[in-house]
């Protein structure tokens, strides 16, 4: 009996597990990164030869724990090494240390370790050692190291499973799925027992064709080992020539048997299609390389125009352009869209899509019965499940949609009036719909930024996703927002120094107005959006304030607020943050508004650098502090309740006679130190409820808000 590791997939080592049980593999154990399972030689090659979702094959040489470099050094020089490399042979070692112990380094010096002790243990046994080659070796030996266990093994899969061959080196279309990913979408989504009955397949956007090939070689009991060479470990020196050839040969009996059934009266059940002409090219040179150009019938088509074949039910399955594939989030949801509306013609089908975000799974307008989430390289997916009904899966909840209605009757006809262009119409009104909606008229037309408050653990995640899912299709319905223009987002407690964390990297803004003032928003690159709605009112009372005054803005953020000053009539504007990324919007909010970049400063500092060393002097100050930052390169912290009487004190000091302070903070908690402030010439008003906006009204805790003027 030997020892086995089969890698996987994040995401599918339970598929692995029940497809080894299939070949005879008893009690195989699934784990995180694949599947451990013991069996024969024969098992293990069977594996290699049959494992439709197996990434990689390792052979277990030696186990044990490791305290040290030494340890490790010692544990792989044991090995016999000569039973399975010949000394004029090539080999590689390579390591992975998920959760490394505090004596590793890195995982080169674990692999260094290792290619010593083999060449040593060489030197000692033959007096020669064997080479390197970490491109082309004859041997490659795998390391793991999970705190102090270490496991040592053989690769048995020459450059891996998921290399089928049938897909020409170099030409791919963009962020190609694997194919052993492709063959465990297909397990997950049941294709293995449609295809028994002799369903038919579809995929409306077949790319490189890499799911209907695999589909392929399920229905046809095709081992996907029997696509490339079919050479196996060939160059190990325990390999068993004799016993390979024989499940080679008894793999391709079951092949010519099985490609028969992947025509249904002389005529082939699967389908592909997609609109790019370069992806049809390359697909049909796969199917070519695969064997498989007779049992597919693939064309050029655009997806509004797909419908279904006359074979059926059977399987949707795709892989719609997501993430590195789409450069428009508009584009790719759009798709989703249309995709979903074209499944509606396939009622009673099985439908397996992979998503990039839960934003598509949305725009699909289909409730999954199953989720999974999957990793395809760096890209993580999902695999959506269901059964094609008539009726959308997603049914509008009519208290939400009631309550609403209601709000947009009443917030919207004041927006108007207001010529308020930016609000929130609905903030958790109802606890069991726990989202904060705001409406943002841009240039491109009306968005909608949502925010989900994170549920409790106590709550089961798949009715949180669904109720969110529900609340989310209410709100586009009510206010009439297309997908591609409704964002979501999970806002939780923060932890400390989490407030300007970047959650993604699409970097689409739009333009909005807010009184006088145009200014840029982002939806999807942060938590929150580039404009603090709740401080509408402050910003317009910072512009009636400014006129005649310099204006200093501590804290900047997207110096939104010096805009208003800006165009108040304020002599000029000085903006001060930390952030690269905010130093730079605040340059664009500036410069759209046609600002002179000389009057208009903005300067990249810590607030409290600034202050120990900045002389001029202001009329009007604006202080929206953090609750809590921790500067990413020094040590220093601020926390808003322990440390605002010396940061208030130190802006004191730079106002003219005249001058006056807005201090405002989100911290729910604060108190403002008055006792400790009494010195100050100064006379400080609490005007929090007079900057509360009306679509805030209730939430009057959202932030605190003090003005300090001069005494009289």
């Amino acid at each position: 009996m030997h020892r086995f590791h089969a890698t996987a997939p994040f995401g599918v080592a339970d598929l692995l597990a029940a497809e080894l049980a299939a070949l005879g593999v008893e009690r195989p154990r699934a784990s995180p990164g694949g599947v451990h399972f013991q069996g024969s030689l024969e098992q293990g090659y069977a594996a290699l030869l049959r494992s439709r979702v197996a990434s990689r094959v390792i052979l277990e040489l030696a186990r044990g724990r490791a305290a040290s470099g030494d340890a490790l050094y010692e544990l792989a020089r044991a090995i016999p090494w000569g039973e399975h490399l010949d000394v004029s042979g090539r080999f590689a070692v390579h390591c992975a240390a998920p959760s490394p112990p505090a004596w590793l380094r890195n995982s080169q010096y674990a692999a260094l370790r290792v290619k010593d002790a083999i060449v040593d243990r060489f030197r000692d046994h033959v007096g020669r050692r064997p080479d390197v080659d970490r491109d082309d070796p004859d041997l490659r030996v795998r390391v793991r190291v999970r705190g102090d266990e270490v496991r040592i093994g053989l690769d048995l899969s020459p450059g891996g499973l998921h290399r089928r061959g049938y897909r020409a080196p170099g030409e791919q279309v963009e962020a190609p799925l694997r194919e052993n990913l492709a063959a465990a979408i297909l397990l997950a989504a049941g294709w293995p027992e449609l295809a028994a009955r002799g369903a038919p397949l579809c995929d409306p956007m077949c790319g490189s064709g890499t799911l209907v090939i695999e589909a392929a070689l399920v229905a046809g009991d095709i081992a996907p080992g029997l696509c490339g060479a079919a050479t196996g470990p060939s160059r190990w020196r325990g390999h068993d020539a004799a016993l390979w050839r024989r499940l080679v040969d008894e793999a391709r009996e079951r092949a010519a048997s099985g490609r028969s059934q992947l025509l249904v009266d002389g005529a082939p059940r699967l389908f592909a299609r997609d609109r790019d002409p370069r992806a049809l090219r390359m697909a049909r040179d796969n199917l070519e390389r695969a064997g498989l150009t007779p049992f597919v019938v693939i064309e050029r088509g655009e997806l509004t125009d797909w419908s279904p074949p006359r074979e059926g039910p059977g399987l949707v399955v795709t892989n719609p352009p997501y993430g590195a594939r789409m450069g428009e989030r508009d584009d790719s949801l759009a798709i989703y869209e249309q995709l979903g509306a074209r499944l509606r013609g396939f009622v009673g089908w099985r439908a397996a899509v992979l998503t990039g975000a839960s934003e598509h799974a949305r725009a699909l307008g289909h409730r999954p019965e199953a989720r999974r989430e999957l990793a395809n390289g760096p890209l993580q997916c999902e695999l959506l499940t269901f059964t094609i009904v008539e009726e959308p899966a997603v049914a509008l909840p009519e208290d939400l949609v009631g309550r609403l209605r209601k709000n947009l009757k009443t917030l919207g006809r004041w927006a108007r009036r207001a010529g308020v262009t930016c609000y929130r119409i609905y903030d958790a009104d109802i606890p069991s719909y726990a989202i904060a909606v705001d409406v943002h008229e841009t240039d491109a037309g009306r968005c909608l930024h949502i925010h989900e408050y994170a549920a409790p653990s106590s709550i089961d995640p798949d009715k949180a996703r669904a109720r969110l899912d529900a609340a989310v299709a209410a709100a586009a319905a009510v206010l009439e927002v297309p997908w591609p223009r409704v964002f979501v987002k999970q806002r939780r407690r923060q932890r400390k120094g989490e407030q300007y964390e970047r959650i993604a990297e699409e970097g689409s803004r739009f333009v909005v107005r807010e009184g006088p003032c145009r200014l840029l928003v982002n939806f999807t690159d942060h938590l929150d959006t580039g404009l603090y709605l709740d401080h509408r009112d402050t910003r317009a009372l910072i512009g009636e304030l400014a006129a005649g005054r310099d204006f200093l803005n501590l804290f900047a953020y997207t110096a939104t607020a010096s805009v208003h000053a800006a165009l108040g009539g304020a002599r000029s504007t000085t903006s001060v943050d930390r952030s690269n990324t905010y130093c730079d919007w605040a340059l664009d909010n500036l410069a759209l508004n046609g600002l002179d970049a000389d009057r208009h400063r903005v300067i990249r500092a810590d607030v409290d650098a600034f202050l120990r060393t900045e002389r001029r002097r202001y009329g009007l100050v604006f202080v929206d502090t953090p609750t809590f930052s921790n500067a990413r390169h020094t040590p220093d912290t601020f926390d808003v309740q322990r440390d605002h009487v010396a940061l208030l004190r130190a802006v004191a000091r730079l106002l003219t006679r005249d001058g006056v302070i807005v201090f405002s903070t989100h911290a729910r908690r604060f108190e403002l130190d008055s006792e400790a402030l009494a010195d100050l010439p100064l006379v400080v008003t609490d005007i929090t409820r007079e900057t509360i906006p009306r679509d805030f009204a209730r939430a009057p805790r959202i932030h605190r808000c003090y003005r300090f003027d001069p005494r009289p």
